[in-house]
């Protein structure tokens, strides 16, 4: 299939029950490019991104290759000029190989024997382009994420696609995957694919795109390259005003603020090894590590989503019992888990119901919910959360997640806890709404709640934290005062395997920051 030199993308139109989300957007894109698409959540770039790849039909618009009109309106005719889309949610088989998901329902048969033995060969041509190293007998299911994405790539490019939409890809990879994908992407396109390429990260755009379209409100603003951009210029296209994109300074703690949260030799299996801290009111802690490094564990047994093996937790004084999520709630502790689909939200259920249900004991009569006093504190909640797109009693799916993230916050917020446990604040939300709940999380210090946050995104924990955590196999192994430490100094905390067992820090305590190892240095070199 021969490459498109120009694509363009004419009058898209699409309203979801009469709510308009794409009004008569309109650009080019040229190819063996990286095009940004960049907006708001809710801004239109999903629906755009599908639109043009045939997973979902426009009420108006239409595709051009190099000028000439073609159909786009199911994946198959998509596919067939060229076209494929890598949404969000990984389209895989879990139970099937990779080979055979990359060749799923393109299988090279004869006589209807299929030809496993060529599409293997085709397969191994294939990663030796894109460099991945994939087991083609592997189950999908036992893949690691980056992995799965690779297989979604390789299927991309066997059906012999120009064209690739990539939807939010990095959302959940570490920042070493992350650089992987994006030299994958680099060479996707020296190749001459074109890739049109949705993230909220604005320093990953800014790196690998060769221009940039924004979107605002379901309209096109802007498109031009990338490289007349700066993180602050394409902020103001999105929001339409200046937006803050440094992080708010947290308000001192006071000297005498009590201790609401103690922990004390916390241990829950292999996950969590000794983990002991203190948070005052008005105090922001950030825990920072790798993934599987015990983080979200932590809060998890803090909070009783899961049992404890031993150690103790107090709020405010008040000693919880292991494994009892409800006895921590009235004890005043709340949780924002790591996965607001997952694990925080009802999706087919009201924006208000998903409020409420956190606080709904207080509602109650007899076993009923007082709907007369639910549905005022859930929209003076919303309000004050700046919630939008939907009214109080529509599911709370049909909500950009920026705006299903701070329901979440919301309805954890809505009993004003004394303690409140963040993992992951501001997964998969656009620049505006990841703002929106810094502000949020430092009002609630100010206003005397003590805050335990959980972030992959070192300079997330730093920004916003009066004091650093780390954590590395279970165990806190420093502490940095604000200020204290570099990102450099934390990553190489969070990477090292020779610090001895007895510095890791206890509640008071601190392993010195600065007193590392060549090994130690290395291994970050590595990873990084």
């Amino acid at each position: 299939m021969s490459q498109p030199v120009r694509i363009d993308l004419e009058g898209f139109g699409k309203a979801y029950g009469g709510v308009p989300v794409l009004r008569d957007v309109s650009f080019t894109v040229y190819g063996g490019r990286v095009h940004g698409l960049l907006g708001e959540n809710g801004a239109g770039k999903s629906t755009l991104l599908k639109a043009v790849c045939g997973a979902v039909a426009p009420d108006a618009g239409r595709v051009l290759l190099d000028g000439k009109p073609i159909s786009v309106g199911s994946p198959r005719d998509a596919l067939r000029h060229g076209f494929a889309l890598i949404s969000q949610e990984l389209a895989l088989v879990p139970a099937m190989t990779v080979l055979d998901n990359v060749y799923l329902g393109r299988w090279r048969n004869r006589l209807g024997w299929t030809t496993g033995r060529e599409d293997g060969r085709t397969l191994a041509r294939l990663m030796e382009r894109t460099g991945f190293e994939l087991d083609p007998s592997a189950l999908v299911r036992d893949l690691p994420l980056a992995a799965q994405q690779q297989v979604e790539i390789l299927r991309a490019l066997a059906s012999g696609a120009s064209v690739i939409g990539m939807d939010e890809p990095t959302a959940l990879l570490t920042q070493t995957e992350t650089d992987r994908l994006m030299a994958v992407v680099r060479q996707l396109a020296a190749d001459g694919a074109t890739v049109l390429l949705i993230s909220h990260f604005l320093e990953e755009v800014l790196s690998v795109c060769d221009d940039v379209t924004v979107l605002r409100d379901g309209r096109h603003v802007i498109t031009g390259p990338a490289a007349a951009q700066t993180p602050g210029s394409l902020v103001r296209h999105m929001v339409g005003r200046p937006l803050e994109l440094l992080y708010p300074e947290p308000a001192p703690v006071r000297d005498e603020a009590p201790v609401l949260l103690s922990v004390r030799d916390l241990r829950r299996g292999a996950a969590v090894r000794g983990v002991s801290m203190e948070i005052r009111a008005g105090e922001i802690v950030g825990v920072a590590g790798l993934v599987g490094s015990g983080r979200s564990e932590t809060l998890r047994a803090i909070f009783g989503a899961d049992p404890r093996d031993g150690g103790a937790v107090e709020v405010n004084g008040t000693a919880m019992p292991a494994g009892s999520p409800a006895r921590a709630m009235r004890a005043g502790l709340a949780m924002v888990p790591e996965s607001r689909k997952e694990q925080g939200l009802v999706l087919d259920r009201s924006v208000r119901e998903n409020v409420a249900l956190a606080s709904l004991s207080s509602r109650q009569l007899a076993g009923f919910v007082r709907g007369g006093s639910e549905r005022p504190a859930a929209g003076s909640m919303l309000r004050d959360l700046d919630v939008r797109g939907s009214d109080l009693g529509g599911p709370v799916w049909t909500l950009s997640g920026g705006n299903q993230q701070k329901v979440l916050f919301g309805k954890w917020l809505m009993e004003k806890p004394a303690v409140l446990l963040v993992d992951e604040p501001t997964r998969g939300v656009d620049v505006a709404a990841k703002s929106q709940i810094h502000r949020l999380l430092v009002d609630l210090a100010a206003e005397g709640m003590a805050v335990l946050m959980v972030s992959s995104e070192v300079e997330e924990v730093m920004g916003l934290a009066h004091r650093v955590l780390v954590m590395r196999h279970g165990r806190l192994v420093a502490e940095f005062a604000r200020g204290e430490a570099t990102r450099e100094q934390v990553l190489a905390m969070a990477f090292a395997d020779d610090l001895p067992a007895g510095d890791a820090p206890g509640p008071s305590g601190s392993a010195d920051p600065t007193n590392y190892t060549e090994s130690s240095r290395t291994s970050t070199e590595e990873h990084e």
